[in-house]
Order: structure tokens, then C-alpha cells, then sequence
């Protein structure tokens, strides 16, 4: 028996697929039509002109995103604290907007309680993660509110702006920082907070213990003395749980001379250029190697 190929069959599959095809293509041509959304063509080249971090500082969560909020106007260009003021110039320039200012933010931490004052409850010998030692009895540090100095907040900034000093405490970079908000997110104590660079008053703990109980775990712990709130004008700073905190809605108050009877020197001035300024009575740290383990 022979096996041939029927010209009638190939003709009817040839003209089927033709068919077929055509309707497809019709289909895409509609759903095209139909599904097609207008992309300003402004979008691609704002993007550019951003810095690509994706840090979400801006409030949005990438720079496509922060791009497309600039063409609808619901962001400034300054709202960008990773670009530079005249890349962000640029930005209002060509889109003929106003660059508007923005209060800058930098990362702060809550806390000084280095290996050298801070004394320890137990030897942690896990996972070099602070968020693993946290899990484990809230951390080795007899302050249960202390940094535990691992480094989480300095291996999630992508901007370098953390780095663990001597004493295993994070350090802020202010002229780094982009305010990302990663530190604060990744730190098991909550100790960092993004703070206006203009707050210069500061309080370096968060221990909620009182007097003698406090300091007798880190030796720069506030001890809620009220020496600070005496000092200052009426409402600038409270003691709230044994803590001193500050008003900053008085900021315009604030003075270097509440740090000044500051004993153990928990509430500092902060200046750009000499960096941590702790007041005169404050006692001078002159270990400067860890404790030893209780």
C-alpha cells in the first residue's frame, strides 16, 4: 500500500492555519487596543536622573515609583535625599517645577553602652546576628535595652554609613546617611530612630531602669537624676519611665547646658563638627577595653 500526501489535505491545513493565524493576530490587535496604557515617555528620563538606590528614603518604594509620583506631582524633587541638590535642580528643571525643601533626616542611635561600660549577663556564643542573640533570653547584655553590637544596622546600609567602632557600638556616617530607614528596621532593641540633622539635643539610652539599678549595668546610662530637666526651660525634657526624653517640638530651647550636670553623660550635644559633645560633669570613660563577663 502506498502512502501519498492528498493535495486537498494540505490545502485545507495550509488554508486553516492562515485562517487561525489571522484571527490571532486580529485578537492581539484588539486586546492591544483595548489593555494599551499611556506611559509618559517623562517617566524614563527622570529615572535616570535618579540615583537608582531603591532605598525607599523618599517614601515610595523604588525610583521608577518616586519617577512616576514626580510626573503627577505628588512629590518634590528634595524628597530625593540620596541625589545631590543640584541633581535634584536638575530634576525640577526639566520637569519646570518648584525642587521644595525638605527637612533632612539622619539615623540616630539610642545608646552608648559600649563592651567598655556596658557590663555583660552571659557569654553568647550563636549566631553573630543581633536579632539571633536577641531571641536568645533578649540577649547576653545586662541591659535588656542596650545594642547588642553585632552589626546588623552597618551590613543592611548600603550607603557605608554604619560602622562598629572599638567598643562594638554603630557609628552614623550623617554625611552618609540617606535616611533609608533600613537600621531602624533591622534593629532587634529598637534603638535607632530617623531624626532632622537639626536636633542637636539627644539622649544616648534607652534603659528604663532607675538610679543606682541602671548605672549599675552601663556605666552611661541615664539615671532619671531630672538634673537635665531642672537645667532646661519648662517642657524641653520629662522624665517618662525613669527616661529622660526631649520635647522637639521646643527644639528652638535646646542648649548644650542640659547636658551639662548630665553625670553619667546619657543626654549629649550634638555637633557636625566636633561630633558627640557630653556635658562637664559627665565622668570621663577611660577603659577602653571590654568587661569582662559576668
Amino acid at each position: 500500500m502506498e502512502l501519498g500526501f492528498n493535495p486537498q489535505h494540505i490545502a485545507a491545513a495550509s488554508l486553516f492555519m492562515l485562517v487561525l493565524g489571522g484571527l490571532l493576530a486580529y485578537v492581539l490587535v484588539v486586546a492591544n487596543r483595548k489593555l494599551w496604557v499611556y506611559e509618559d515617555p517623562r517617566i524614563e528620563l527622570v529615572e535616570d536622573l535618579l540615583p537608582h538606590s531603591n532605598c525607599g528614603a523618599c517614601g515610595t518604594p523604588g525610583c521608577r515609583p518616586f519617577a512616576e509620583a514626580l510626573i503627577d506631582g505628588q512629590v518634590q524633587p528634595s524628597q530625593c535625599t540620596v541625589n545631590s541638590a543640584e541633581q535634584n535642580l536638575r530634576i525640577a528643571d526639566f520637569l519646570g517645577v518648584d525642587a521644595g525643601e525638605s527637612e533632612r533626616l539622619v539615623a540616630r542611635l539610642a545608646c552608648s553602652g559600649g563592651n567598655n561600660v556596658a557590663r555583660m549577663r552571659a557569654h553568647y556564643a550563636g549566631l553573630e546576628s543581633c536579632r539571633a542573640a536577641a531571641a536568645v533570653g533578649d540577649g547576653p547584655k545586662g541591659c535588656s535595652w542596650g545594642c547588642l553590637g553585632m552589626g546588623d544596622c552597618a551590613d543592611v546600609c548600603d550607603f557605608d554609613a554604619i560602622h562598629l567602632n572599638a567598643q562594638d557600638i554603630p557609628v552614623v556616617d550623617a554625611a552618609k546617611c540617606t535616611a533609608c530607614n533600613d537600621c531602624v528596621e533591622i534593629c532587634p532593641k529598637d534603638l535607632f530612630s530617623l531624626q532632622p540633622a537639626a536636633n542637636r539635643l539627644w539622649i544616648n539610652c534607652r534603659n528604663l531602669q532607675f538610679g543606682d539599678a541602671a548605672e549599675a549595668d552601663c556605666e552611661v546610662a541615664c539615671t532619671a537624676c531630672e538634673r537635665c530637666v531642672m537645667d532646661s526651660p519648662e517642657g524641653l525634657i520629662r522624665i517618662d519611665n525613669n527616661l529622660a526624653v526631649i520635647d522637639y517640638s521646643k527644639n528652638a530651647l535646646a542648649s548644650k547646658v542640659a547636658t551639662e550636670r548630665c553625670p553619667t553623660g546619657a543626654i549629649v550635644w550634638l555637633d557636625e563638627r566636633a561630633g558627640v559633645i557630653k556635658g562637664r560633669e559627665a565622668k570621663p570613660i577611660i577603659r577602653q577595653t571590654a568587661l569582662p563577663a559576668a
